[in-house]
């Protein structure tokens, strides 16, 4: 008996159902994994996302991976079956925002950047609330620990990918920095950042201590 393949419209029909019923974002391999054997599944994926644009659900791309979401103008709608969000304080999110920009970077080195210590509580809350995670310990005398940001931070951000972070252009553009910057100024680039120079964290070295308060009030110049 022939068994004919399934066409693209049936492709696309099962690629929406394996989305809505997926307990999170799947990514075009794990996709692809669940179709039949030649199956286009980035061909279905362009094709819901042309069907569902302008929708009141859209299809989004979030760290690779792809799940249906709300339609961003409508999210007010969604407010009363929310929780109610954590808020940083605003040395949390010059570190997230720091560690985002320069990872793979040690506590020594936000510190550089900030130009303040930083109390330990800040970088325990941003891995708690799953931002930041330990990338590895560097290769250099006392091997720091490093700190990167997690596929939750783009998530929440609405990132796609690291290299969508705003550049210095959008900075300026948006009131960020200052215009009296050089012209040559550049944001870094965090995407080119990888873990080849770095020691994997081991079982039994010392885990980070949670701290929660430091949600609300931001940190002096001490640690």
């Amino acid at each position: 008996m022939i068994k004919f393949a399934p066409d693209e419209a049936e492709i696309e029909r099962r690629v929406e159902a394996l989305l809505f019923a997926a307990a999170g974002p799947l990514t075009l391999a794990e996709i692809a994994r669940r179709l039949p054997e030649g199956a286009d599944a980035g061909q279905a994926i362009a094709g819901l996302r042309a069907r569902y644009a302008g929708r009141g659900v859209e299809l989004i791309c979030v760290a690779d991976r792809w799940a249906f979401r709300t339609a961003q103008d409508l999210s007010f709608m969604m407010t009363e079956q929310r929780d109610e969000p954590r808020k940083l304080s605003k040395a949390a999110l010059e570190t997230l925002a720091i560690i985002a920009y320069h990872q793979p970077t040690t506590r020594a080195e936000i510190e550089s950047v900030r130009g303040v210590s930083l109390s330990k509580g800040t970088l325990d809350l941003l891995l708690e609330m799953g931002m930041v995670r330990l990338r590895g310990r560097r290769r250099t005398p006392g091997r720091p620990v490093t700190y990167g940001t997690t596929e939750h931070f783009l998530e929440h951000f609405g990132l796609a990918h690291l290299a969508d972070l705003p550049g210095a252009a959008d900075m300026r553009a948006a009131g960020l920095l200052d215009l009296s910057l050089p012209a040559d100024f550049m944001a870094p680039e965090p995407a080119r950042a990888g873990d080849e120079d770095l020691d994997p964290i081991e079982d039994g070295d010392d885990a980070p201590e949670f701290a929660q308060d430091f949600v609300t009030e931001d940190e002096g110049s001490a640690g």
